[in-house]
């Protein structure tokens, strides 16, 4: 499925990403404040610093904005994993280091992932297909993850067994973002982060001698 793409009438490139970025920041803010259907799109380009007329030369739509922040977001943590993680490893360790590097970017990104999910609702027919074609190909990475490991014979699990977990350690990190308002009374970052890990290490039938 291909990109949709959010038409602009500037050409510079460079400049559109830094605009739409600024809309993408204060949109952000307001969705969360007020939800998707509430904010005008005057109110979007006054947080973003520049006037309607402005907005209106990079964006055609407000849906446009929420479909530009649902994006974002995705491309933001494949991006992390992919540069803070070795996937031909196939290492336990470097399972861990993927899984400590996700959730750090569920807490970086917490106010866009709550965003994303209460409004995704409002993405036109065309957009939301490929929103959440971008969520399992973030799943995806996590299955690449295992199969290197069983691959090299750090772990035993059948296919079905690397989906499930796949998925499951994606909603551990969001559940830190959607859930922080308890859980951060309980733990600090890195203390779910470990705990998580245990849980699902202690599920993943580690392949040991003997």
């Amino acid at each position: 499925m291909n990109k949709r793409e959010v038409q602009a009438s500037v050409k510079d490139e460079r400049l559109v990403q830094k605009r739409r970025d600024q809309m993408i920041k204060g949109a952000v803010a307001l969705f969360k404040e007020k939800g998707f259907h509430r904010t005008t799109t005057r109110e979007i380009a006054r947080a973003a610093g520049f006037s309607i007329g402005t907005l209106y030369e990079y964006i055609r739509t407000k849906e446009d904005i929420l479909y530009l922040v649902c994006d974002s977001i995705y491309d933001h943590v494949k991006e992390q994993l992919e540069e803070n993680l070795d996937h031909k490893q196939g290492t336990l360790e470097s399972l861990k280091v993927g899984i400590s590097n996700f959730f750090h970017v569920m807490d970086e990104l917490q106010d866009e992932i709550l965003v994303m999910y209460q409004e995704v609702k409002s993405l036109s027919k065309d957009a939301l297909p490929y929103v959440l074609k971008k969520e399992l190909e973030m799943v995806a990475m996590f299955e690449n993850m295992l199969l290197k490991c069983v691959e090299n014979g750090e772990l035993e699990l059948l296919e079905k067994q690397i989906k499930i977990i796949a998925h499951d350690i994606f909603v551990q990190g969001q559940m830190w973002g959607f859930r922080r308002w308890a859980l951060r009374k309980l733990f600090t970052l890195d203390e779910y982060i470990e705990l998580q890990t245990e849980f699902i290490f202690k599920g993943l039938g580690e392949k040991r001698d003997g």
